[in-house]
């Protein structure tokens, strides 16, 4: 039941296992969803959806996949208007025919759009019409032991139309980040402190667990060296041209890192689509404001963590010609790309974060010098998802 819905969301990235799929399988057999598709909607987020991260992805595979499917949900504005109204107390005793009760669903979703096309205005009580009260085998608020019950609280819109909204699109690892996810991901690098020598002067906690436990529950205080953040950073950002769409998302990273206290040094400069003989102090990249690039290399030592961050996507010739080179207006000594193989000679830990998204680095422009980058550093999108496989990238020893 449902396999291509089951293998929709498996291409579409959500990893649902066999089990849970069973489980679901289960759990409809149960009839915990009813004939709702609203119901079913809710059942297969709940079984399937591990993390509310995910819960984007279903919603996006849930309306695809269901765009099309009709379903009692699917009412014309005035009957929800109808239905929410003078909603009457249901009489217990005054039951349906036992005809109706044994009534199977096909024959009542094909009686539910017969009546719908018959039915010109709002109903209450009886046993035909979509109302309220009665005994009809469709409505709500009346009694009847089966069918199909339409209107009340909470059931204004299909399960299509829910999932269409895409309510959930802010809880996505893959989405854009802002100032706090990047300071977020950042402090993660505070891994690299290390003990500074110095007094003693710093409660250690666990220490002091330990040694209270050992000594019979007499408190006995344990200190040891603060800890320094040892972390040197060089953040290299790509300006103007290509990178204008993305200028807002670099504004952000720059704020994060700048108010950020985790370094114990940072140093930022820009470029222009490659790194050339000069690399710029402000992203206005303005000829003459700028530091030699052989001057960093030789004075910012190997211990400096490298975060590029750039979209990689350039003219060929950019990476591959020197002289004069009409697109930066400037004249090259050196080959661009023989500037970032120093890069990559001179640091042990760098990375190159891409605002283009992962599965358009093949056909975006620019693909082939994207991908001659991506082979010199290691290249991620600059995603939530991305920065932290990223930085644990810079993490590893």
């Amino acid at each position: 039941m449902f396999l291509e819905f089951f293998y929709l969301l498996r291409a579409k990235g959500l990893e649902v296992s066999i089990n849970e799929w069973m489980a679901l399988i289960e759990a409809l057999d149960k009839g915990l969803c009813g004939s709702s598709l609203t119901g079913f909607y809710h059942l297969c987020r709940s079984v399937l959806v591990k993390s509310e991260s995910d819960y984007d992805k279903f919603d996006a595979v849930f309306a695809e996949y269901f765009k099309n499917v009709q379903t009692p949900e699917d009412l014309p504005e005035e009957f929800w208007k109808w239905l929410s109204e003078n909603q009457r107390e249901r009489d217990i005793n005054d039951k349906g025919d036992a005809e109706d009760i044994q009534r199977e669903l096909d024959e009542l979703l094909q009686m539910f759009y017969e009546r719908i096309q018959e039915q010109k205005e709002k109903h209450d009580g009886g046993n035909y019409w979509i109302g309220t009260g009665g005994t009809s085998t469709m409505g709500h608020g009346g009694y009847n032991s089966q069918g199909i019950r339409v209107g009340g609280k909470g059931r204004h819109k299909s399960a299509v139309q829910v999932a269409g909204e895409r309510n959930f699109r802010d809880f996505r690892q893959d989405n854009i980040l802002d100032i706090r996810q990047f300071q977020m991901a950042f402090r993660k690098l505070r891994q690299y402190s290390s003990r500074v020598d110095g007094a003693k002067t710093e409660l250690d906690i666990d220490q002091t667990i330990d040694k209270t436990c050992d000594n019979a529950g007499l408190l006995s205080l344990v200190y040891d060296k603060p800890r320094k953040n040892t972390v040197k950073l060089l953040l290299l950002i790509d300006s103007d041209g290509s990178m204008l769409p993305y200028s807002r998302l670099c504004n952000r990273l720059f704020q994060a890192v700048s108010k950020s206290s985790h370094f114990k040094d940072l140093k930022v400069y820009y470029f222009h689509n490659c790194i050339y003989d000069n690399l710029y102090n402000t992203p206005l990249c303005k000829r003459g404001d700028w530091i030699d690039t052989s001057w960093v290399l030789s004075n910012l030592d190997s211990e400096y963590k490298v975060i590029f961050v750039g979209d990689a996507a350039m003219a060929p010739s950019e990476l591959y010609r020197k002289g004069g080179n009409s697109v930066i207006g400037l004249w090259n000594k050196e080959l661009g790309i023989d500037w970032l193989k120093k890069f990559d000679r001179r640091y042990k830990k760098k990375i190159w974060l891409n605002p283009i998204k992962e599965v358009e680095w093949e056909w975006a422009y620019g693909a082939q010098t994207i991908q001659a980058v991506g082979e010199v550093f290691p290249m991620f999108e600059l995603s939530l998802d991305g920065l932290e496989k990223g930085i644990k990238k810079l993490l590893v020893k």
